[in-house]
């Protein structure tokens, strides 16, 4: 049922810092496939994530934002110099999971910023993308960030030089979803082209293309379980699929929502997955007995571009048509945040949700807090 592709362009880089050029001129090469050692490294992973999820699961951490402070957050800051004004748009947000004052943002204007939230500076501009910067990650413990585009590439940067170290040429269309594995080795990306890859971000190389050949429809998002053993896929056709990283199988189906899947999300716990499409919906999955339980309609032509569970899985973010934040299990509304003046198109906890930041078409980033 699926067809694999073994045979792509991917730029491979010298492992000495290189600047963007060179990454520019690196070899091409083919997909390699998984190596023992590289499954062996995502199950030892998993195991040890599922056993700390476990021991994490029987108490939410003392400094967590209660729901009651949740309730009182407020703007308390608008940023509206990172990105060009002359190719106004945030399209993209991520947060540093190490150090929460640092926020990564992707730009109309081809461009991603780092940004130190605390001291309200500009700690690097990250300039090679030759379109709009759609998709940011901030790596989970090093100073790496990984961005994507319509240009059909995916750029692996580190922050400190501001120099791309990495150039993955790994599909032909617009890339449309960016996850990185638990890891902190590979990441997976979804496509226009049909096809989802996994690469490595430390040599640059490509080791998985798969297409289902089930639907041969364009992917919209993709997102890893906190597991790194499956993720979700999400589709032009409405439907979200799961796979299995290890066997590269399609192991269950979401279908249920009317319109392209938009955004996806999997809680820290591992047992939820948020999803949202072009239908004015949020549908809430359990991975568990593989059913959606609850169903949140939204207000009519509603959009939703992001989705998001802090770490402690206790709260639900969603940007969009505005800014609101869920708690999970009740799935009750706490927060609409209604400060952007256009659609917001990125939304992110801070540590223990002490603070909230989202990004805008119109231009800002914006935080809240108590």
């Amino acid at each position: 049922m699926r067809a694999y592709q073994y045979a792509n362009d991917t730029v491979v880089t010298p492992n000495a810092l290189p600047t963007a050029q060179a990454a520019e001129n690196s070899a091409q090469t083919v997909a390699e496939g998984m190596s023992n050692e590289i499954i062996e490294k995502l199950q030892t992973k998993a195991t040890v994530l599922t056993q700390l999820r476990k021991q994490r699961g029987k108490k939410v951490p003392d400094s967590l934002t209660s729901v009651d402070d949740m309730k009182n957050f407020h703007c308390v800051a608008t940023h509206t110099g990172l990105h060009s004004a002359s190719n106004p748009g945030i399209l993209a947000l991520d947060i540093y999971q190490k150090d929460s004052n640092i926020i990564v943002t992707g730009g109309n204007d081809r461009q991603a910023v780092v940004f130190n939230k605390d001291s309200a500076q500009v700690v690097a501009t990250l300039k090679g993308h030759t379109k709009k910067v759609t998709h940011v990650i901030h790596h989970s413990d090093e100073e790496i960030a990984i961005t994507a585009s319509p240009d059909s590439t995916i750029r692996v940067w580190h922050i400190p030089s501001a120099q791309c170290t990495k150039l993955l040429k790994v599909h032909d269309n617009p890339i449309t979803g960016l996850s990185l594995h638990p890891t902190g080795d590979y990441i997976l990306s979804s496509s226009n082209d049909t096809y989802w890859a996994l690469s490595d971000i430390r040599t640059g190389k490509l080791l998985v293309k798969i297409q289902d050949s089930t639907s041969q429809r364009a992917l919209t998002c993709a997102q890893f379980h906190p597991d790194g053993i499956i993720f979700g896929i999400g589709t032009q056709d409405s439907v979200i699929k799961i796979w299995d990283l290890k066997e590269c199988n399609n192991v269950a189906d979401f279908p249920g929502h009317s319109g392209a899947i938009s955004a996806i999300a999997f809680s820290e716990n591992g047992y939820y997955l948020a999803t949202a499409a072009d239908d004015s919906v949020i549908k809430l999955w359990d991975l568990r007995k593989l059913k959606n339980f609850k169903t949140i309609t939204l207000e009519d032509r509603y959009e939703v571009k992001d989705l998001v569970f802090d770490q402690s899985g206790v709260y639900l973010g969603v940007a969009g048509t505005d800014v609101r934040v869920y708690q999970v299990k009740q799935w009750d509304l706490l927060k609409i945040f209604n400060d952007h003046t256009s659609v917001a198109t990125g939304v992110r906890f801070g540590l223990n949700a002490n603070y909230l930041a989202s990004s805008s078409l119109d231009r800002s980033l914006k935080l809240y807090q108590m």
